[in-house]
């Protein structure tokens, strides 16, 4: 896996590129705790390139979430591949997280 992050001026997409599973996901967890602990809330999750999601990746983008919530920040998912949406929808999480079809619509939010 290899994140990509670029700061926007209303907020910082991170690309996921490749595989988010258990030999990985700590690298995303990592980079999401720092950037809460910066106060850097409003977040972009870039998935269109995101080959595979495991339990490990969902649960670190949960707890990301309900940690940007907390602190009255945004974090937004966009551009899942089928695969990944279907995913999503078997565990329930397309009711719990905001995604967007296309990165250029999530950013709107903010």
């Amino acid at each position: 896996m290899e994140i990509i992050e670029k700061k926007m001026d209303s907020c910082t997409v991170l690309s996921i590129i490749g595989r988010l599973d258990t030999t990985n996901y700590s690298i995303l967890e990592k980079k999401l705790m720092e950037m809460i602990a910066n106060q850097q809330d409003r977040i972009v999750v870039e998935c269109s390139k995101m080959d595979y999601v495991s339990s490990s990746g969902l649960r670190i983008l949960l707890m990301a979430l309900k940690k940007i919530t907390l602190s009255k920040g945004k974090f937004v998912l966009c551009g899942l591949q089928d695969n990944i949406r279907e995913i999503f929808e078997i565990s329930g999480f397309t009711n719990i997280f905001e995604i967007h079809p296309a990165q250029e619509e999530a950013i709107k939010v903010f």
